[in-house]
């Protein structure tokens, strides 16, 4: 069985070579505007291309304010910070994500919380989210507090795992019932839709990632999506060392942070989204031909993108029936050259996290033990 499926995925790539689990594409304008940005020696945080690649992300989300950092860590932080978040809050979130989403919080000094998921979407649960708001919290004058710890929660931070989109608006309303803020964790999700909308654009802030490994790259960077463009204004101020405008003098009105993207990722950024409807279509036909495939493959499960939901299908799943077969598969792919990988350990289970509090997490640990991505580059 196994043999089977690295054929079809060498048959799929068209190659005997190694295949890697999400290879960058750079196969339109990207030499060009990487010269033009070098020719104009405006390499770092200011010029044009920094400014084009905010309005076409506005453009293509439908979010009110776009702003660019240097990667998705820092744009998830810089929205908890916006937000209010502070050492003496909680933050609920997904143990089932990537470290960056946890370390964001941490950075502020907050708690996280983790919130179990839904199998159909991998993303948080709005019917565990409300079970734990009614059962562990209580509300003191219009904040959210945890009653076992004392401490407020101020923020929700949902994900968009492997880029399919979580039923975004019942958290919402749940959370607004809570007065809790949204941020939306869509670091994977760019091009990815639910109900007609964009990801990222449904909370206070959204934030993506434009990592070596997404779906679009810029090298390295971040963009922050604001539905208020007075916080757009906010944050972009607070990314710029909080820079009083002036042409020559240096006046600084808050504490700022230095994340500003340079010039010349932007221009890379720019390349990369002149191809981005192109990309999606090639990674939804890979998905189509995966799913195909493995209908004829037993105690094997495509994951298919949720109900509502456009996906990008940034990193392709497969759920095996057990942990066993998993295993079995992780080590045999990967001794063949084919790369695949299991999901991330889970939040809880990390030694700097193990601390935090859970809803017991049945789903999470179910999907951590029988989950691998396998290849999800743009096919050439």
């Amino acid at each position: 069985m196994y043999k089977s499926i690295i054929n079809f995925i060498q048959n799929l790539y068209n190659t005997k070579e190694y295949i890697p689990l999400h290879a960058p594409v750079f196969i339109g304008n990207e030499k060009k505007y990487l010269e033009e940005c070098i020719h104009s020696s405006y390499v770092s945080s200011v010029g044009s291309f920094v400014d084009t690649f905010e309005r076409m992300i506005e453009d293509y989300t439908g979010t009110q304010k776009a702003v660019v950092c240097v990667n998705g860590t820092n744009a998830l932080y810089l929205a908890l910070h916006i937000c209010g978040v502070k050492q003496e809050h909680e933050v609920l979130t997904q143990a089932f994500t990537f470290i960056a989403t946890c370390n964001a919080i941490a950075y502020t000094g907050a708690q996280p919380v983790f919130i179990d998921i839904d199998a159909d979407t991998l993303g948080m649960s709005p019917t565990a989210l409300r079970k734990w708001l009614e059962t562990h919290t209580h509300m003191v004058k219009g904040a959210c507090v945890n009653t076992s710890t004392g401490k407020i929660i101020k923020a929700c931070v949902p994900m968009h795992t492997f880029g399919h989109p979580v039923k975004i608006d019942q958290i919402i309303q749940i959370c607004n019932e809570f007065c809790i803020d949204v941020i939306e964790d869509a670091a994977e999700s760019l091009g990815s839709f639910y109900k007609n909308k964009h990801t990222g654009t449904f909370g206070k802030i959204g934030i993506l990632s434009f990592n070596g490994n997404k779906t679009i790259t810029t090298g390295g960077g971040g963009m922050l999506l604001c539905n208020d463009a007075d916080i757009g204004v906010i944050a972009k101020h607070l990314s710029t060392q909080a820079k009083v405008p002036h042409a020559w003098e240096f006046t600084h009105d808050a504490i700022g942070f230095n994340y500003r993207m340079p010039n010349i990722n932007a221009a890379l950024g720019c390349a990369q989204m002149e191809n981005l409807a192109m990309y999606i279509a090639n990674k939804r036909e890979t998905a189509h031909a995966y799913k195909t495939f493995f209908e004829t493959i037993p105690d094997i499960t495509f994951f298919s993108e949720p109900n509502d939901c456009k996906s990008n299908y940034w990193l392709h799943a497969i759920l095996f029936a057990n942990a066993t077969y998993q295993k079995e598969f992780l080590e045999y792919s990967n001794k063949n050259g084919v790369m695949t990988r299991p999901a991330w350990t889970l939040m809880n289970r990390l030694p700097m996290f193990a601390h935090c509090q859970t809803d017991g997490l049945s789903v999470s640990n179910d999907i951590e033990k029988r989950l691998v991505n396998i290849p999800s580059s743009v096919r050439l």
